[in-house]
C-alpha cells in the first residue's frame, strides 16, 4: 500500500509501497500448494509430499514470480490512490531486498503528466476569415478537369511541346571507349531509362522518320559499370507523334464528368473549392485556439516527452535534409528552434489530453473503423486490408496512433465549438 508520495518536481515523483508480509506468503503458499498438487515427487503419492520438500525445490522460482505478479499490482494501486499518470516505466531507487516473513518496501521513481491548475478553455477569440471563390480559381479548376480528360492523336507535323513522341534506338556511341554489342544490346532495352533531361528541347520542330542525336552522361552508379560516369551519343529514330487533344469546355464536357450541364458544374466546382478553403480555415483557427491555449497555461514539461520528441525532430530534420547518421545528440546540443517546436507539441498533447478528460471524451473502435474507411477510399485500398494493418503494424501501435489523432480532432472540435469567432471591420 502506498507509504508516501515524495515531489522531486511537478513531473516526477517518488512513491514510497509497502507490501505487507501476510499477502507476499499467502500467495506463496498458494502457488506452492498447486504446485504440489501437480508435481511427483519419489515415495510420495500425487498431491501428497510434504511442502517443505516442495519449497525446497521450488521455494526460490515462486518467490520471483510472486514478486512479478504483486509488485506491478501494488504499483497499479499505489498510482490510483495518488492519482498520478505515468508516462514512462517507474525506477527502483534501490535493489528490492526481499525477505520472508518481512513486508516489502519499495522506493520507485516515474515521471508524470502534470497537473494543470486553472484549466481554462472555453470562449476562446479565434479571428474570422471569410471564405469567397473568384471565377478564375473556377477557370483554372475546369482547365485542370479540361487537361485530365485530354486525349493523343497520331499527327503528321513537326514535334511541339506537349506532343508525345514515340522512339525506336538506333546506335550508340561511347565518347572515348569502345562499346561492346553486348552493351548495345542492353542500352536498346532501356527505353527512357537512357535519355537525357532536355531532350524536349532537341526534339521541337522534328518530324517523325527523322533521326536525332542525344548525348547523355551516366551517373556514377549506373546499373551497367561499363557505361558508370561516360558519356555517351544515342542516335534514335522518330516513330510517331501523337498530339494533345484537350476536350471543349461545354455542356457534353460536363455531362461526362457526371453533372447535367456546364452550369451546374461550374457551381460544383465552386463549392469544393469553397468546402476546402473552409476546411483550411478550421485548421487554420484551430491551430489559433492551441496557441492561445499554450501561450495561456504555464506547466513543467515531462523531461523524458521532452527529450523523445527532440530526438524525433532531429531525425526528421537530418532525414529531410538527407544527412542522417547514427550520430547521439544530447538535449543541450538540439538546436534552439527543434527545442521550442518540441516543447510546444509536448504542451499542446498535455492540454489536449487534460481537456479530452475532463470534458470525457473517448474513441470507440467503430469510429477507428470508420476512419480507416475513409481512408481505403482515399487511397483506393481494400478496408480490411487497410484494418489488418493498423492493427498488426508494430503490435498495434499503429491502431493506437490512429486512435490518438482522432482523439485530438474531437479535442479540437470540442475547443472550436467553444470559441469566440471575431468578426473583421
Amino acid at each position: 500500500m502506498l507509504q508516501a508520495v515524495e515531489d522531486l518536481s511537478t513531473t516526477k515523483k517518488r512513491l514510497k509501497i509497502e507490501i505487507p508480509s501476510d499477502i507476499i506468503e499467502k500467495e506463496i503458499h498458494d502457488s506452492l500448494e498447486k504446485l504440489r498438487q501437480i508435481t511427483n515427487i519419489p515415495g510420495f503419492r500425487l498431491g501428497r509430499a510434504p511442502m517443505n520438500l516442495i519449497e525446497r525445490r521450488f521455494g526460490k522460482k515462486v518467490e520471483a514470480e510472486v514478486l512479478e505478479k504483486v509488485i506491478p499490482e501494488f504499483y497499479r494501486d499505489a498510482l490510483k490512490e495518488a492519482g498520478l499518470m505515468p508516462i514512462t516505466l517507474p525506477v527502483f531507487d534501490e535493489k528490492v531486498d526481499f525477505k520472508r516473513k518481512n513486508p516489502l518496501n519499495l522506493s520507485l521513481t516515474v515521471e508524470v503528466m502534470p497537473k494543470i491548475e486553472s484549466l481554462h478553455y472555453s470562449n476562446i477569440k479565434v479571428k474570422d476569415i471569410p471564405v469567397t471563390v473568384d471565377e478564375t480559381e473556377v477557370e483554372e479548376a475546369l482547365k485542370k478537369l479540361q487537361e485530365q480528360k485530354a486525349i493523343y492523336e497520331v499527327a503528321d507535323k513537326e514535334i511541339e511541346k506537349d506532343d508525345l513522341v514515340s522512339f525506336e534506338y538506333v546506335d550508340c556511341e561511347v565518347v572515348g571507349a569502345e562499346i561492346l554489342p553486348s552493351i548495345k544490346e542492353e542500352i536498346s532495352k532501356m527505353g527512357n531509362e537512357i535519355l537525357p533531361m532536355d531532350i524536349e528541347e532537341k526534339l521541337v520542330g522534328k518530324r517523325k522518320g527523322e533521326m536525332v542525336e542525344l548525348t547523355t552522361t551516366f551517373q556514377e552508379d549506373f546499373k551497367l559499370k561499363e557505361l558508370a560516369a561516360k558519356t555517351a551519343i544515342i542516335k534514335t529514330k522518330i516513330t510517331e507523334v501523337k498530339r494533345k487533344v484537350l476536350p471543349s469546355i461545354d455542356d457534353e464536357f460536363a455531362k461526362d464528368l457526371g453533372s447535367e450541364n456546364l452550369s451546374q458544374l461550374r457551381e460544383k466546382i465552386k463549392e469544393n473549392i469553397s468546402k476546402a478553403k473552409k476546411e483550411q480555415t478550421v485548421k487554420i483557427q484551430k491551430a489559433e485556439i492551441l496557441n492561445t491555449l499554450i501561450e495561456s497555461h504555464d506547466f513543467e514539461v515531462p523531461e523524458t516527452m521532452l527529450k523523445n520528441e527532440i530526438h524525433a525532430l532531429m531525425m526528421e530534420s537530418k532525414f529531410s535534409q538527407g544527412t542522417a547518421s547514427d550520430e547521439k545528440k544530447e538535449n543541450n546540443e538540439a538546436p534552439s528552434e527543434i527545442q521550442q517546436r518540441a516543447e510546444r507539441k509536448i504542451r499542446a498533447l498535455i492540454l489536449i489530453s487534460a481537456i479530452g478528460q475532463k470534458e470525457g471524451v473517448t474513441v470507440t473502435d467503430e469510429e477507428i473503423k470508420d476512419r480507416i474507411h475513409l481512408i481505403a477510399e482515399r487511397v483506393s485500398a481494400q478496408p480490411e486490408a487497410l484494418m489488418q494493418f493498423y492493427r498488426e503494424r508494430g503490435s498495434g501501435s499503429a491502431w493506437e496512433d490512429l486512435k490518438n489523432v482522432i482523439y485530438e480532432n474531437k479535442v479540437l472540435d470540442l475547443l472550436f465549438s467553444h470559441a469566440i469567432i471575431e468578426k473583421g471591420e
